[in-house]
C-alpha cells in the first residue's frame, strides 16, 4: 500500500534537493523517502538532563525564595 502525501518545500530548499538528486541520478521522490527512512531508522537522541542547582539553608526545611532571588540564583538565558 502506499500512501499519498503533500508537503510544502521552500523553493530555495526544493532546489537545492532538485541538484543534489539531479547530481545523484535520483528523483527528488527517492531523496526523500531515503532522508525519511533514515530519520525513522536513526538511533533516539540522548538528551542529557539538566541539574538542578543545591541551594544551602541556614536552616534545613526552611528556604523562602522569591522569584528575584530564584534569578540572582539559577542562570537564565
Amino acid at each position: 500500500m502506499v500512501v499519498r502525501t503533500t508537503i510544502d518545500i521552500p523553493n530555495p530548499l526544493y532546489r537545492q534537493l532538485k541538484g543534489k538528486a539531479a547530481s545523484e541520478g535520483r528523483s527528488v521522490k527517492e531523496l526523500v523517502l531515503r532522508a525519511v527512512q533514515l530519520d525513522l531508522h536513526a538511533p533516539p537522541k540522548r538528551v542529557t538532563p539538566r541539574k538542578s542547582p543545591v541551594i544551602r539553608s541556614k536552616n534545613p526545611g526552611t528556604l523562602h525564595l522569591d522569584n528575584e532571588k530564584i534569578f540572582k540564583i539559577i542562570p537564565f538565558p
